[in-house]
């Protein structure tokens, strides 16, 4: 099944779609550095370095899928937060590529701040021209104007044109396996006229599960030979949320999986402090510090977040926190494996860069669960 990838970057989305069985037809990305990560994963003539707005899609119409991440800075939580305002909103070109292909799905992934409450209306606006994506904005209509137009088209509910079945989620990364709490809005779109329905997968691991593992069996600790020493002492109030679990499932432990730690994904690795073993994508970097709201990821947790930050590598969600709160950045190696990239997977660039590409990724595992589900869907219509 062929799909068509806008906004590529490092290639999270696309490798885990790969995975799951989708034949890439191209892979489109702007930056340099990104476009030379895809030529070391993926065949060369996939990748097409260019500008979307100068991209002809007419020359993959017939492509069953399109999917890719559109430049989220303009909705990021830590950005400027200027949304539909931003030149650097892409959802118009995305929409313009379902118009001229006519796949039949979608898969977008973005920031969780295009949920805030300010954009409401504005996401409101980007899901109705993604079930409407031939209900072009006239030429001098404001967007406001489109938005209204589209709400009535959508109430008479007789719309007889090319529509999608567009459904959306905020997505815990970790909730499906990932080393890290990233919470992001996939949307996922369907040809009405496949007349298929689509839910998101069944979340497989818990962070009750965790606690479990860690505070009431200790199967945790055991497994990974954390000494005594070195483990946690529940806080008065993280006893209190272990006795309400033990309230919530007696005898009996969470059905999911726990959510997977830094330290298990990390695990088999040396300290970069120690010796990169040869490794250049696994070199010790100096001068991390803490500061307010930027204490790192703990080493028995899920990871926070990786970012891209607007200038290198922000230090508060980028570093490892040790059992004696001792901090240090994560190598690009380490944060490949907290996005569930393969150890093997080529990161173009410095370490700002590389960084920097990882931080805006799709987690592969992520992407390939959202995307097996899609093609099993796909394949028996």
């Amino acid at each position: 099944m062929k799909s068509l990838e806008i906004f590529s970057g490092a290639g999270g989305l696309a490798l885990g779609m790969k995975h799951a069985g989708f034949s890439h037809s191209a892979l489109v990305e702007w930056n340099k550095d990104a476009c030379d990560s895809l030529r070391n994963n993926f065949n060369e003539t996939q990748v097409f370095q260019t500008d979307i707005r100068k991209f002809d899609y007419r020359l993959f119409e017939g492509v069953d899928v399109i999917s890719g991440g559109p430049p989220c800075q303009p909705f990021s939580l830590g950005g400027k937060h200027r949304g539909n305002m931003d030149k650097r909103d892409m959802f118009p070109y995305a929409i313009k590529g379902i118009r001229e292909t006519q796949p039949k799905a979608f898969i977008f992934e973005n920031v969780k701040g295009l949920l805030r409450q300010s954009f409401s209306s504005y996401f409101s606006y980007i899901i109705l021209q993604l079930t409407y994506p031939d209900l072009i904005k006239e030429k001098d209509e404001d967007w406001r104007d489109h938005l209204a137009r589209l709400e009535k088209i959508h109430t008479k509910g007789n719309y007889h044109g090319l529509k999608y079945n567009v459904v959306f989620r905020l997505i815990n990364a970790a909730n499906y396996g990932v080393p890290q709490k990233r919470e992001r809005v996939v949307i996922v779109g369907i040809k009405d006229a496949l007349n298929i329905e689509w839910n998101f997968p069944r979340e497989t691991h818990s962070q009750e599960r965790l606690l479990w593992d860690k505070y009431v069996t200790g199967e945790y600790w055991d497994k990974l030979k954390v000494p005594e020493a070195l483990r946690e002492t529940p806080t008065s109030q993280m006893k209190k949320t272990v006795e309400k679990l033990k309230a919530k499932f007696g005898f009996f432990k969470p059905e999911e999986l726990p959510w997977v730690t830094v330290r298990e994904a990390l695990i088999d690795l040396p300290d970069p402090q120690s010796g990169s073993n040869g490794r250049q994508d696994h070199i010790f970097r100096d001068g991390a510090k803490t500061y307010p709201g930027h204490t790192g990821s703990f080493v028995h947790d899920p990871s926070k977040t990786i970012k891209a930050g607007d200038h290198g590598v922000p230090g508060g969600e980028n570093m490892l926190r040790y059992e004696d709160d001792s901090v240090r950045y994560f190598t690009v190696l380490e944060a490949k494996r907290i996005q569930t990239f393969p150890d093997e997977y080529f990161i173009s660039g410095s370490w700002t860069e590389a960084m920097r590409q990882l931080g805006n990724a799709v987690p592969v595992k992520l992407a390939y669960t959202i995307s097996k589900e899609l093609i099993d869907k796909l394949s028996h219509n």
